[in-house]
């Protein structure tokens, strides 16, 4: 099979390698179309060691079920299935075939497309985490009976809409969106007769703070930051103010140039590869083995393909690039550099035949 390859020079090559065999637990996927996210080249460029060597670093795979390791149950070869990758290992979405585990895969309904599906997987759980995981937000199907004020800043990312699209099921109001050019899809997510409302970064640190406090008023205490970067989580840290508490997609070590908290508020930090955490140690029988984030993912992917069918959830607007997995990858990679993708993500399409 075609794997796309690369390091921190960006630099993509096309290997031929032999099509992998799903270890117990996994599921190998056709890649029919690939997502993209930011990760896909800050990681190799600035968090990976300097001597890393290429890899595949694609993680949203959406494509058919080709076969399953042992103990997989719920799946059948042919399924239409949208998966996360477990990051930094082989066999990435960046290929004509993928791996995922199982307990990170779900169903893809009739109506929903392939490069819809690539959207969800990532940034949804990433948001998931944050909310329910992180700031310990009622959930869906317990949702909030009164008020509840949230902050989103980076509404318009596919994680921070992710995370509204959650919220609003989950009842949690008001919202105080922060945005820029996307402002106008994040409205659109919102519910302004529950007091949600947009804030736009562009006018200013002190124009932000301002329009957050009056959004959420003197009660908040939970905000989710999808930037992290660029003075955002300081932003929100003097809103909240002690007691607060904002979990972040970046650590400051992240943060290319750094970052610098206002100590305010506790700041937490949501690593969607927790759900892939001892993947291989939790296939056991032990009454007594813990429970956690991967438990917590196989119940939200799960429920994630059951929104989906019932209509309730949708993936994020999309860009095709439909130039081979060489071009694709190398245009995607490009897109996401140049931060060209506002309110919406580049997806690759990784079979022609579909």
């Amino acid at each position: 099979m075609k794997s796309a390859f690369y390091d921190g020079t960006l630099s993509v090559e096309v290997r031929d390698i032999p099509v992998p065999a799903p270890r117990p637990g996994q599921i190998l996927i056709r890649t029919i179309v690939s997502g993209t996210n930011p990760k896909d080249w800050k990681d190799p460029k600035y968090w990976s060691p300097a001597d890393a060597p290429p890899a595949n670093h694609g993680d949203d795979i959406a494509g058919y079920v080709e076969a399953l390791g042992e103990g997989v149950t719920g799946f059948s070869p042919g399924d239409r299935v949208a998966a996360f990758h477990e990051m930094n290992t082989e066999f990435g979405s960046y290929a004509e075939y993928s791996i995922s585990w199982a307990h990170s895969t779900f169903h893809i309904p009739p109506h929903v497309s392939f490069e819809e599906a690539a959207t969800i997987p990532l940034a949804s759980m990433t948001a998931s985490l944050a909310l329910y995981q992180d700031l310990n937000l009622p959930l869906p199907w317990n949702p909030a009976k009164g008020r509840l004020p949230l902050i989103i800043y980076g509404g318009s990312s596919a994680v921070g809409a992710f995370a509204i699209k959650l919220a609003v099921l989950s009842n949690i109001h008001p919202i105080a969106a922060v945005a820029g050019k996307g402002g106008d899809f994040t409205r659109s997510l919102l519910d302004e007769s529950k007091g949600d409302v947009v804030i736009d970064y562009r006018k200013g640190h002190d124009h932000v703070v301002s329009e957050l406090r009056k959004g959420v008023g003197n009660d908040a205490t939970r905000a989710f930051d999808a930037v992290s970067e660029h003075g955002s989580t300081e932003a929100i840290g003097e809103v909240l103010g002690k007691g607060g508490q904002i979990t972040t997609v970046l650590t400051p070590e992240m943060v290319v140039g750094g970052r610098v908290d206002s100590g305010l508020s506790e700041i937490l930090f949501t690593l969607v590869g927790r759900v892939h955490q001892d993947s291989s140690s939790r296939l056991t029988d032990d009454p007594s083995a813990l429970l956690g984030d991967p438990e917590f993912g196989a119940v939200f992917f799960h429920f994630v393909g059951i929104l989906l069918a019932q209509r309730r959830f949708n993936g994020h607007p999309f860009e095709v690039i439909d130039k081979g997995l060489l071009k694709g990858v190398d245009t995607a990679l490009d897109l996401l550099k140049a931060k060209k993708l506002s309110a919406r993500k580049a997806v690759i399409r990784i079979s022609a035949n579909e």
